[in-house]
């Protein structure tokens, strides 16, 4: 047997005696503390899913769909045909895309992750967000999470906007950039308010890396956050954004709300 060929049945064997450590410590944590649906926490056989009835539960957003808001369409109007919302409103953003109707369920989710200390609902969240986002990966984006006010980062020590976008990345090569956007002003929290009220409180609330246009280099931007709601939040950072110079801006989220007028969180 050559030296070479020795080399490699070693190397072979190095790494299974290194791998051998993690299943068993898997297997010890696992006899520990069985995995559970990350929803309803009934027994699953794998960590950091839900279970059958749980995932039956989410609406997922497929075509047809608006090309620019991703807003859901009961039949097909053609590929290029907008929704009401976005021809009354057109949006500073490209397009935005999300992986499922805010419903009960996503509801769920979006809570623990965000309020529930449950960082480990970032995987899940951001595979389907990879899936909902594919069109918006061909051009290598930068990933930018929609920043929390300092005090409120301490307060909750993680921002849910930046762990989706960090699952993302992982999942999708992309880069991460949670430096490139900044919230200066202290605004209240959105759930309650109406939509004219919501677009007053986050007015002027974000600031553009000093040298976004080195950072990015030419790149085009993703915002991505957990839910989109009126659109009040990712248009006032799409804003600040593009008034430093980034290009294209588009938009992912976990979950959409889809409803006729009435807000629900």
């Amino acid at each position: 047997m050559s030296d070479t060929s020795g080399a490699e049945q070693g190397g072979r064997l190095w790494r299974a005696t290194a791998r051998w450590p993690r299943a068993v410590g898997r297997w010890l944590l696992d006899s520990l503390y069985p995995p559970v649906c990350l929803a309803c926490e009934r027994p699953v056989a794998d960590a950091d899913t839900l279970c059958p009835d749980c995932f039956g539960k989410l609406r997922p957003i497929t075509a047809p769909y608006c090309p620019r808001l991703g807003l859901p369409f009961t039949v097909s109007i053609g590929p290029d045909a907008l929704s009401a919302e976005a021809l009354a409103d057109p949006p500073p953003f490209e397009r935005a895309r999300a992986a499922v109707v805010y419903n009960d369920i996503a509801r769920t989710l979006v809570s623990r992750l965000k309020y529930g200390d449950r960082t480990e609902l970032a995987l899940l969240l951001g595979r389907l967000m990879v899936l909902a986002g594919a069109e918006l990966w061909t051009a290598r984006p930068v990933l930018v999470p929609v920043p929390l006010h300092a005090m409120r980062h301490l307060r909750r020590r993680y921002n849910q906007s930046g762990e989706l976008a960090r699952a993302i990345g992982r999942l999708s090569g992309l880069a991460v950039d949670p430096a490139l956007l900044k919230r200066v002003r202290r605004t209240r929290q959105q759930v309650g308010l109406t939509r004219d009220a919501r677009a007053r409180n986050v007015a002027g609330a974000f600031q553009p890396h000093p040298e976004l246009l080195r950072r990015l280099a030419g790149r085009p931007v993703v915002l991505v956050d957990d839910v989109y709601t009126t659109g009040a939040t990712i248009k006032a950072a799409t804003r600040a954004l593009k008034r430093a110079g980034a290009g294209s801006v588009d938009v992912v989220t976990f979950a959409r709300v889809v409803t006729n007028g009435e807000i629900p969180i």
